[in-house]
């Protein structure tokens, strides 16, 4: 077992011994993701702590979808609590890039790239290729899209 999926699992006792409901589901939720990730295909396989980090983000994404969902819907109760799971699975996150920082890291991509011959709107393939390995769980993907288009512009 990967040592972050130790820890949530360590953590998943410790909600439940508190009797904090919130954790305990959101865990238990997050590991049976994880679980299912790790039966997924031909053959079971143990995910390392980097598949899990990518585990958890796309269900703290989820947490942040849904409470948006909830929000627009009028429920606001159901969106205050998808929010809070998504913040609780947040602090399992590596902390991420701020805009300063992600907009450097673009920048020196959008230098590599016009050194390779890419110009312009249609070299937002070749900078998002040079961009994702740096800023890999560090920044979501919509937002680092975001940069590459606006430096591209």
């Amino acid at each position: 077992m990967t040592t972050l999926k130790a820890k949530l699992q360590e953590d998943l006792t410790a909600a439940i011994k508190a009797r904090d409901e919130l954790h305990s589901s959101t865990l238990r939720l997050t590991l049976s993701a994880i679980t299912k990730e790790e039966v997924a295909g031909k053959e079971a396989r143990v995910l390392s702590d980097e598949e899990v980090l990518k585990v958890i983000a796309k269900e703290a994404k989820k947490r942040r979808e849904a409470a948006e969902a909830f929000g627009q819907g009028g429920r606001p109760e159901q969106a205050a609590r998808e929010t809070a799971e998504g913040e609780f699975l947040d602090t399992y996150l590596p902390k991420q890039l701020t805009d300063d920082e992600l907009v450097a890291i673009v920048a020196q991509a959008v230098e590599e790239a016009k050194a390779g011959g890419a110009e312009g709107p249609r070299a937002m393939g070749a900078v998002m290729k040079i961009v994702n390995p740096k800023v890999a769980g560090l920044a979501d993907g919509g937002r680092v899209a975001a940069v590459v288009k606006q430096q591209l512009a």
